[in-house]
């Protein structure tokens, strides 16, 4: 049976009628038009999804909407624009870290959210955070060195 359920995704207040045991994914892709975070796996295991919520990087295809409650949810789509990117955002265009494409959102939401609780993180600890991000690739070096260059700017 559906429920209304309020959000707050990338600082604005939404509702949604939904079943309570919808993954977070879906509300956020199918309902909120937020093309962000994508569908990989649906286990949580590749990282395509991750948003953060409440500070802390979560796979959104493993959270139902329900036990969401009152955190904030921020996404790609609200971590920067277009014309001011997010440092971490900046710093994977200035070092080219991106292919395909696909795992960034993952990359991108992971190191902000490292960033955020760490400041200046080692690369062990940057190669730590991102282990459970699959990325096929090969851009793995640009990655660690964009998440370092993002460091050295004050987020």
């Amino acid at each position: 049976m559906s429920e209304r359920i309020a959000l707050r995704v990338n600082g604005r207040a939404h509702e949604v009628d939904v079943e309570p045991d919808t993954p977070l994914l879906y509300i956020l892709r199918n309902d909120l038009a937020l093309n962000g975070p994508k569908f990989g796996c649906g286990l949580g295991q590749c990282g395509a999804c991750t948003v953060i919520l409440d500070g802390r990087a979560v796979r959104s295809c493993r959270v139902p909407v329900s036990e969401v409650g009152k955190a904030a949810i921020m996404t790609l789509d609200g971590l920067g624009t277009r014309d001011k990117p997010h440092p971490v955002q900046q710093a994977f265009i200035e070092e080219q870290a991106a292919q395909c494409g696909y795992c960034m959102n993952g990359m991108i939401m992971e190191a902000a959210a490292l960033l955020g609780r760490n400041p200046d993180p080692s690369e062990a600890e940057i190669k730590e955070t991102l282990a459970r991000n699959l990325c096929r690739c090969g851009t793995h070096v640009e990655i660690v060195r964009a998440i370092r260059r993002a460091a050295t700017t004050r987020i």
